[in-house]
């Protein structure tokens, strides 16, 4: 593996536990919330509530910023503009929308209906999703920021130009294990 592809594999681990952290954090309330229902032996009731729902608005906004951040970072997208676009308007009803009106169904003192059980977590899924597609855009559009020919990195293409080596390390950057130690 070349210096190259170990460098870019080590931003991509990167990039992915930060973006897993982020969802971990954003969901560690409900987590607790979860966690007391079970202890009271109400977990159903927690389907029935609206707190998956608030978690599925929550990384939608974050994915919709994520993605916004994509587009006034990187001004030369072409056609990609669109493409960007689009995911915005999807994340906005596919999973903002109905996140939102489910909220406000729920909390409005009327029977539940038993679909919610189902929805919401296919909700959260969903905004899990576009969350981290959006994270990932936003990472490539930031960081290839500087460079020429930036559409062609969004498709998983490669550029030639080659970029300056950075100082320090990238964050979360984990050490690797080379075989050269023993335990």
């Amino acid at each position: 593996m070349s210096e190259r592809q170990l460098h870019r594999e080590h931003q991509s681990m990167s990039m992915m536990y930060g973006t897993y952290a982020d969802i971990l954090f954003v969901l560690f309330p409900f987590l607790v919330i979860g966690m007391q229902r079970l202890w009271d032996g109400n977990l159903y009731e927690m389907l029935m509530q609206p707190d998956l729902s608030i978690a599925a608005a929550i990384l939608a906004g974050l994915a919709i910023g994520k993605f916004v951040l994509g587009l006034v970072t990187n001004r030369d997208l072409g056609v990609y503009k669109e493409r960007i676009v689009f995911f915005i308007a999807l994340t906005l009803f596919v999973v903002l929308g109905p996140a939102i009106i489910l909220m406000l169904s729920i909390m409005g003192g009327t029977e539940v209906p038993g679909f919610v059980a189902f929805v919401q977590p296919i909700l959260l899924i969903i905004a899990i999703s576009l969350y981290s597609t959006a994270v990932g855009i936003s990472n490539i559009l930031t960081h290839e920021g500087g460079r020429e020919g930036n559409a062609a990195s969004i498709e998983g293409y490669s550029t030639d130009v080659v970029r300056p080596a950075q100082a320090g390390h990238a964050p979360l950057d984990l050490p690797r294990h080379t075989g050269a130690d023993s335990w």
